[in-house]
């Protein structure tokens, strides 16, 4: 993988880049649509490409491991022909996931005992065994395994974790290192920076990762119930510190003003379960505003449900979604579900644009005074 850092905003530190993979070119700044299991939900690959733009999308470790299985994606040939997505694909490690079954897991040195949520079995997932798993399912970017510390955790317990996260990072990068791509395509190792909200943490984890040169890196442990302005100063206290060569990538991030806020600050990747979670509770971003698609002010209103928007956007209008909504039809969930995304990918291709012609910080400005409205 590689990175091309092609231009800079002189009021912020926003930058547009590209990422190039086996799998493909990606225009940063991007958002990643989440495809947990293999799939986003309510939406075909061709709408993928063809409606919403998508250039990468994530699977999750945690999930795929437990459902297909190592077996079966192994046996396929990993995720790419599982799915039949051959654009580039990006795997959580699962740690996420592992470390909010509280209550049902056992964390150690080794790694993280757990029970499964779907019928209760156990399993461990230590640095090493991620690893393996992830080159089985063949992401482009893989992200090492660590601890995710609830987000109000105190400082004794966040320094332990990182302490934690550390040790197991140089486990997955000797691991990594010592085994191959299995399927004819280069896979690259993002390490997460973690350190709660603690300024003097965060600092500490963004210089422990940027000295393991990696090809690129990502920011975790925010977006978790800590105040908005608390994750943008985490933001820029680590990527003050994280190579401006490699992108950047923020986990789990957001709402479309997050997704402004962290491209002014730096980030390059974002993904979240927010465009499509919103739309099929009917609740549709625009840069207008919000929309709840439900409320009856909808139910004669003729005009696209967005007219500057996609294919979809355009033939459908929103008195049609406000009657699909009512009826309870799955077609709400699809229409909605393309929108958000197609919505969310034009947003950080229309931040890009603003980069290179030179005026993002105006535009940008504009933009979250607009998005954060209720119509």
């Amino acid at each position: 993988m590689t990175f091309e850092l092609q231009h800079t905003d002189q009021q912020s530190d926003a930058r547009a880049g590209l990422i190039t993979t086996d799998h493909g070119t990606i225009e940063t700044p991007i958002f990643m649509p989440v495809g947990t299991a293999g799939a986003v939900k309510g939406v075909h690959f061709a709408e993928l490409k063809n409606e919403i733009g998508a250039q990468i999308i994530l699977g999750n470790t945690y999930h795929l491991y437990l459902r297909p299985g190592t077996e079966i994606l192994r046996k396929v040939g990993g995720l790419h022909k599982f799915n039949t997505w051959d654009r580039p694909i990006l795997t959580d490690s699962g740690g996420f996931q592992v470390f909010s079954l509280t209550g049902i897991r056992k964390l150690r040195e080794e790694g993280c005992e757990f029970r499964s949520h779907i019928d209760g079995s156990k399993h461990i997932f230590t640095p090493e065994n991620v690893m393996d798993t992830e080159r089985i399912i063949g992401a482009d970017i893989m992200m090492a395994f660590d601890e995710c510390p609830p987000g109000k955790s105190d400082y004794q317990y966040a320094k332990q974790s990182l302490g934690l996260t550390q040790r197991w990072l140089d486990r997955c990068i000797r691991r990594f290192e010592e085994t191959e791509p299995l399927y004819g395509h280069q896979q690259s190792l993002f390490p997460i920076v973690q350190g709660c909200t603690y300024k003097d943490l965060r600092q500490d984890a963004a210089k422990y990762v940027a000295d393991k040169n990696a090809d690129g890196n990502a920011i975790g442990g925010l977006a978790v119930g800590e105040p908005t302005e608390v994750m943008y100063e985490m933001i820029e206290v680590v990527n003050e510190i994280l190579p401006k060569d490699r992108p950047r990538y923020l986990m789990g991030v957001g709402t479309p003003q997050n997704l402004l806020e962290g491209i002014a600050r730096g980030v390059d990747m974002f993904d979240c379960v927010m465009p499509t979670r919103n739309g099929r509770n009917a609740m549709l971003f625009t840069y207008e505003g919000t929309m709840n698609l439900r409320n009856k002010k909808w139910e004669d209103d003729f005009t696209p449900i967005d007219p500057e928007g996609c294919t979809t956007d355009r033939l459908h209008t929103k008195a049609y979604l406000h009657h699909l909504f009512k009826a309870n039809e799955l077609l709400a969930l699809q229409l909605a579900s393309i929108h958000n995304l197609n919505f969310y990918l034009r947003l950080v291709k229309d931040a890009r644009r603003h980069i290179q012609a030179g005026d993002f910080t105006p535009w940008k400005a504009s933009a979250v005074d607009n998005l954060s409205r209720r119509i």
